[in-house]
Protein backbone atom coordinates (compact mmCIF):
# COMPACT_ATOMS: atom_id res chain seq x y z
CA UNK A 1 0.00 0.00 0.00
CA UNK A 2 1.19 3.10 -0.99
CA UNK A 3 1.79 5.90 2.07
CA UNK A 4 0.02 9.03 2.28
CA UNK A 5 0.51 11.71 4.36
CA UNK A 6 -2.26 12.50 6.44
CA UNK A 7 -1.83 16.06 6.83
CA UNK A 8 -1.58 17.64 3.85
CA UNK A 9 -3.23 21.04 4.98
CA UNK A 10 0.43 21.61 6.58
CA UNK A 11 2.30 21.10 3.48
CA UNK A 12 3.21 24.57 2.77
CA UNK A 13 3.91 25.69 -0.52
CA UNK A 14 6.97 27.76 -1.29
CA UNK A 15 6.17 31.27 -3.26
CA UNK A 16 10.27 32.34 -4.38
CA UNK A 17 10.66 33.22 -7.39
CA UNK A 18 7.13 34.05 -8.34
CA UNK A 19 5.25 37.10 -9.19
CA UNK A 20 2.49 38.01 -6.12
CA UNK A 21 -0.60 39.95 -7.79
CA UNK A 22 -2.55 41.74 -5.73
CA UNK A 23 -6.67 41.16 -6.31
CA UNK A 24 -8.67 44.68 -6.07
CA UNK A 25 -10.09 45.00 -2.79
CA UNK A 26 -8.63 42.48 -1.18
CA UNK A 27 -5.05 43.93 -0.90
CA UNK A 28 -5.08 47.55 0.33
CA UNK A 29 -2.50 50.52 1.58
CA UNK A 30 0.72 51.00 0.01
CA UNK A 31 0.48 47.31 -2.08
CA UNK A 32 -2.99 47.77 -3.69
CA UNK A 33 -2.52 47.18 -7.02
CA UNK A 34 0.72 45.87 -6.79
CA UNK A 35 3.06 43.23 -8.88
CA UNK A 36 5.81 41.20 -6.20
CA UNK A 37 8.39 39.49 -6.57
CA UNK A 38 8.86 37.02 -3.94
CA UNK A 39 12.60 36.36 -3.25
CA UNK A 40 12.70 34.45 -0.33
CA UNK A 41 9.91 32.51 1.49
CA UNK A 42 10.41 29.65 4.17
CA UNK A 43 8.82 28.97 7.47
CA UNK A 44 9.67 32.19 9.11
CA UNK A 45 8.19 34.06 6.81
CA UNK A 46 8.76 36.11 3.05
CA UNK A 47 10.39 38.63 1.73
CA UNK A 48 9.56 40.44 -1.93
CA UNK A 49 9.89 43.60 -3.82
CA UNK A 50 7.24 45.50 -5.20
CA UNK A 51 8.27 45.75 -9.23
CA UNK A 52 5.91 47.96 -10.21
CA UNK A 53 5.91 51.04 -8.37
CA UNK A 54 8.87 53.55 -9.55
CA UNK A 55 8.92 56.36 -7.24
CA UNK A 56 10.20 60.36 -8.30
CA UNK A 57 13.35 60.07 -7.10
CA UNK A 58 16.06 58.29 -9.45
CA UNK A 59 19.66 56.29 -9.30
CA UNK A 60 21.48 59.29 -9.48
CA UNK A 61 19.95 60.79 -6.94
CA UNK A 62 20.04 57.59 -4.81
CA UNK A 63 24.21 57.52 -5.57
CA UNK A 64 24.72 60.98 -4.63
CA UNK A 65 23.09 60.30 -1.59
CA UNK A 66 24.64 57.75 -0.10
CA UNK A 67 28.11 59.69 -1.24
CA UNK A 68 29.14 58.03 -4.24
CA UNK A 69 30.73 59.79 -7.29
CA UNK A 70 28.99 59.63 -10.17
CA UNK A 71 31.26 58.21 -13.25
CA UNK A 72 30.80 59.70 -16.63
CA UNK A 73 30.63 56.06 -17.76
CA UNK A 74 26.72 55.88 -15.83
CA UNK A 75 25.22 57.75 -18.62
CA UNK A 76 21.31 57.70 -18.97
CA UNK A 77 21.51 54.78 -16.38
CA UNK A 78 21.76 58.14 -14.16
CA UNK A 79 17.51 58.86 -14.71
CA UNK A 80 16.63 55.33 -13.76
CA UNK A 81 13.74 55.79 -11.41
CA UNK A 82 13.95 54.23 -8.25
CA UNK A 83 11.07 51.94 -6.60
CA UNK A 84 9.21 51.75 -3.53
CA UNK A 85 10.15 48.01 -2.73
CA UNK A 86 7.52 47.87 -0.01
CA UNK A 87 6.46 49.01 3.21
CA UNK A 88 9.64 47.03 5.62
CA UNK A 89 12.75 49.38 5.93
CA UNK A 90 11.90 52.64 3.27
CA UNK A 91 15.03 53.99 4.22
CA UNK A 92 17.08 51.01 2.59
CA UNK A 93 18.26 49.79 -0.55
CA UNK A 94 17.58 47.05 -2.25
CA UNK A 95 18.91 45.56 -5.50
CA UNK A 96 17.44 42.90 -7.49
CA UNK A 97 18.95 42.35 -11.02
CA UNK A 98 20.44 40.03 -13.38
CA UNK A 99 23.13 38.36 -13.77
CA UNK A 100 23.79 37.35 -10.01
CA UNK A 101 27.46 38.81 -9.55
CA UNK A 102 29.64 38.06 -6.78
CA UNK A 103 28.67 40.30 -4.12
CA UNK A 104 29.01 40.26 -0.16
CA UNK A 105 24.92 39.97 0.75
CA UNK A 106 22.86 38.48 -1.97
CA UNK A 107 19.88 36.07 -2.36
CA UNK A 108 20.26 34.11 -5.16
CA UNK A 109 17.51 33.16 -7.28
CA UNK A 110 18.65 31.41 -9.84
CA UNK A 111 19.91 33.58 -12.47
CA UNK A 112 18.80 36.62 -10.35
CA UNK A 113 19.45 37.92 -7.06
CA UNK A 114 18.66 40.43 -5.07
CA UNK A 115 21.80 42.67 -3.00
CA UNK A 116 21.54 44.61 0.07
CA UNK A 117 25.12 45.27 0.36
CA UNK A 118 26.76 48.48 -1.34
CA UNK A 119 29.22 47.33 -3.48
CA UNK A 120 26.73 46.67 -6.09
CA UNK A 121 26.09 50.57 -6.42
CA UNK A 122 29.66 51.44 -6.53
CA UNK A 123 29.98 49.09 -9.43
CA UNK A 124 27.06 51.25 -11.28
CA UNK A 125 27.83 54.65 -9.92
CA UNK A 126 31.33 53.80 -11.53
CA UNK A 127 29.31 52.77 -15.09
CA UNK A 128 29.31 49.09 -14.73
CA UNK A 129 27.38 46.47 -12.38
CA UNK A 130 24.89 44.50 -13.53
CA UNK A 131 23.29 44.71 -17.33
CA UNK A 132 19.39 44.68 -15.41
CA UNK A 133 18.48 45.88 -11.97
CA UNK A 134 15.61 47.31 -10.13
CA UNK A 135 16.88 49.36 -7.03
CA UNK A 136 14.37 49.88 -4.41
CA UNK A 137 13.68 51.45 -1.34
CA UNK A 138 12.07 49.10 1.04
CA UNK A 139 10.15 45.81 1.18
CA UNK A 140 7.52 43.91 1.73
CA UNK A 141 7.75 41.41 4.28
CA UNK A 142 5.27 38.61 5.82
CA UNK A 143 5.60 36.51 9.40
CA UNK A 144 5.47 33.18 9.59
CA UNK A 145 2.14 31.38 7.89
CA UNK A 146 1.02 35.18 7.17
CA UNK A 147 1.98 35.00 3.22
CA UNK A 148 -0.21 31.43 3.09
CA UNK A 149 -2.83 33.08 5.17
CA UNK A 150 -3.51 35.74 2.39
CA UNK A 151 -3.36 33.59 -0.60
CA UNK A 152 -5.94 31.52 1.19
CA UNK A 153 -7.96 34.28 1.31
CA UNK A 154 -7.93 34.93 -2.27
CA UNK A 155 -5.48 38.49 -1.74
CA UNK A 156 -3.26 37.37 -4.35
CA UNK A 157 -2.93 35.41 -7.62
CA UNK A 158 0.67 34.13 -8.40
CA UNK A 159 2.86 33.55 -11.36
CA UNK A 160 5.99 32.09 -12.60
CA UNK A 161 8.17 35.17 -12.63
CA UNK A 162 10.23 36.08 -16.20
CA UNK A 163 13.09 38.41 -16.69
CA UNK A 164 10.80 40.38 -19.09
CA UNK A 165 8.22 41.28 -16.72
CA UNK A 166 10.87 42.18 -14.04
CA UNK A 167 13.16 44.61 -15.82
CA UNK A 168 12.33 45.15 -19.53
CA UNK A 169 8.71 45.49 -19.68
CA UNK A 170 7.54 49.16 -18.11
CA UNK A 171 6.59 49.42 -14.75
CA UNK A 172 3.01 50.77 -15.58
CA UNK A 173 2.50 47.79 -17.40
CA UNK A 174 3.41 44.88 -15.52
CA UNK A 175 0.88 44.73 -13.54
CA UNK A 176 -1.11 43.83 -17.09
CA UNK A 177 1.79 41.39 -18.45
CA UNK A 178 1.40 39.27 -15.12
CA UNK A 179 -2.04 38.89 -15.25
CA UNK A 180 -1.71 38.18 -19.12
CA UNK A 181 0.30 35.49 -18.13
CA UNK A 182 -2.40 34.04 -16.33
CA UNK A 183 -4.37 34.67 -18.95
CA UNK A 184 -6.75 37.20 -17.22
CA UNK A 185 -7.42 40.51 -18.50
CA UNK A 186 -7.38 43.30 -15.59
CA UNK A 187 -10.85 44.22 -16.50
CA UNK A 188 -12.10 40.96 -15.55
CA UNK A 189 -11.18 41.66 -12.44
CA UNK A 190 -12.96 43.94 -10.05
CA UNK A 191 -12.94 45.10 -6.02
CA UNK A 192 -16.35 44.96 -5.70
CA UNK A 193 -19.09 42.45 -6.52
CA UNK A 194 -19.96 41.67 -10.22
CA UNK A 195 -23.21 42.11 -12.57
CA UNK A 196 -25.40 39.02 -13.49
Amino acid sequence: MPTTTTSSHLQRVDFSRQLLVAMPGMVGGSLADTVIYICEHNEEGALGIVINRPTDLTLGDLLQRIDLDLSLEIGVRQDTPVFFGGPVQTDRGFVLHQPVGDYSSSIRMGDVALTTSRDVLQEVAAGGGPDQLLVTLGYAGWGEGQLEEEMAQGAWLHVEANVDILFTIPASERYQAALAQLGIDPIMLTGTAGHA
